[in-house]
């Protein structure tokens, strides 16, 4: 626009739109953390360096990226994305789906895990960990103690954890308490829960991660959860290439995506997406101590 064109426009009363529309969108302005991805998986190798773009393009300063401690490419590929990615960190676990690898000697899944982390030196958390009794891939005595040798490691070595739960919501309290987990802290991932179990994690002192289920038209109960959680107990996750949010979902999710998932949260809870992009971010920096 010219700037005779300004001039006329501001003298006839229209100078305060123009300036309106050249200050919108909010978007721009978020800064954001994805507090759950796998990045380093074959899904995201053909093309890391355009993923790693439109993420910082979405504001993204930074993710967690979940390796298994089993999947030797992929613990290989961390060094890979970190070093296109400066800002990411790294969580090491054995997923439930895995346990059973473990099954004669539950308690070498938490060396393997330790192993890991020695050669990773940008891991800041323990997971993701927990128990899956949906697909029970892994027996569910198995997934049982694998997730508590795991536990016993994070306590040790003063890490967070980070933990996947599916319809096990009884074993995996009772096991978090009594491995006193909450000594470390963490975070459900991608929870999925209602209003009372989020109760029960957030008295536990853990986290709540929220992914892009939350955008889901029937996730109604979810939707309530994003409403009441604590803000600064609240983070948001993509869990790439799985679960994209709408209007993204059936295709492959990417950390891009979560700011999707901050301005559903900020719709629900009536405040700016700034908001929830803030405090999220503080929430991360905080529990992963980056």
């Amino acid at each position: 626009m010219s700037r005779l064109i300004r001039r006329y426009l501001r003298a006839h009363g229209y100078g305060s739109r123009i300036e309106k529309k050249r200050r919108e969108p909010e978007a721009e302005s978020l800064v954001v953390i994805d507090s759950h991805c796998h990045i380093a998986g074959p899904e995201f190798a053909a093309d890391l360096d355009a993923v790693v773009s439109r993420a910082r393009e979405a504001g993204l300063v930074g993710a967690l990226v979940i390796l298994a401690a089993d999947d030797e490419p992929e613990v290989q590929q961390s060094s890979e994305v970190s070093r296109r990615w400066p800002g990411v960190r790294f969580s090491i676990g054995v997923h439930p789906h895995a346990a059973g690898k473990f099954e004669m000697d539950p308690e070498t899944a938490a060396h393997a895990v330790q192993r890991v982390i020695d050669r990773q030196p940008l891991t800041r958390a323990v997971g993701e960990i927990g128990l899956d009794y949906h697909y029970d891939f892994s027996p569910r005595e198995v997934q049982q103690e694998v997730f508590r040798q795991q536990i016993r490691l994070a306590r040790r070595i003063g890490r967070p954890v980070v933990i996947h739960t599916r319809e096990a919501e009884e074993d995996t309290f009772r096991i978090l308490d009594e491995e006193r987990a909450r000594d470390v802290g963490g975070v459900f991932h991608c929870f999925t829960g209602d209003r009372e179990m989020a109760r029960r994690g957030l008295d536990m002192g853990f986290h709540l991660s929220l992914a892009g289920i939350v955008t889901f038209p029937r996730a109604l109960e979810l939707k309530e959860v994003a409403r009441v959680c604590p803000l600064d107990r609240l983070l948001v996750e993509t869990d790439s290439p799985f679960l994209a949010p709408v209007p993204h979902r059936g295709s492959r999710n990417e950390p891009a995506h979560v700011r999707r998932v901050v301005e559903v949260i900020a719709d629900l809870r009536g405040t700016t997406a700034e908001a929830v992009a803030s405090a999220t971010r503080e929430n991360f920096e905080r529990l992963f101590v980056p």
